[in-house]
């Protein structure tokens, strides 16, 4: 039987949902939580956006996998940034202690729900669109994901518990979550 995991990564596109569903997915599995965006721009002293406006795009994603390689956190749900997956190391790193739920959501969603595109701090190439960004990250997220979960039509309330059923369903609840496995 596999140790179960301690803690539970969040990987998906920018709009996904991925701190806001973490903050009520770790309130619920009685975890703590941490957001990796500010843990780059509490180290670096500026926002993501000032990161890719002052040294590029391909700085950001360094330092994201430098950050995700360091994480050293136990009993906690992780949102990452979307561009995590771009570093084999950093999700090798995250895989070691945690199960990796990819927050999947529909493009047209995605564009919805994400009206600053161009100042959000996204590291993408320049004048890569968000269409072009979605199908490169896409394929990184089922890659990288032990379990996805689609959460395009669902309201955040609905969005943890179909994370919570997609981690009882592969036997990947934290330990001391206070959830019973399904039996």
């Amino acid at each position: 039987m596999r140790t179960p995991p301690e803690n539970v990564i969040l990987i998906g596109m920018p709009g996904a949902g991925k701190s806001t569903v973490g903050v009520l997915l770790a309130r619920a599995l009685g975890l703590d939580f941490t957001d990796t965006d500010l843990l780059i721009q509490r180290r670096e002293g500026m926002s993501l956006q000032d990161l890719v406006d002052t040294r590029g795009h391909q700085a950001l994603r360094h330092i994201e996998a430098e950050v995700l390689r360091q994480v050293s956190l136990r009993g906690h749900v992780i949102a990452t940034g979307g561009s995590a997956v771009y570093s084999e190391a950093a999700m090798t790193a995250l895989r070691t202690t945690g199960v990796i739920v990819h927050l999947h959501v529909d493009l047209p969603v995605i564009r919805a729900r994400v009206t600053d595109f161009d100042t959000r701090g996204i590291a993408r190439a320049a004048g890569q669109s968000i269409e072009d960004l979605y199908r490169e990250r896409e394929a990184l997220y089922h890659q990288h994901a032990d379990v996805g979960v689609d959460v395009s039509t669902t309201d955040q309330a609905g969005a943890v518990k179909a994370v919570i059923a997609a981690l009882q369903k592969i036997n990947a609840l934290p330990a001391g979550s206070g959830i019973m496995p399904r039996s």
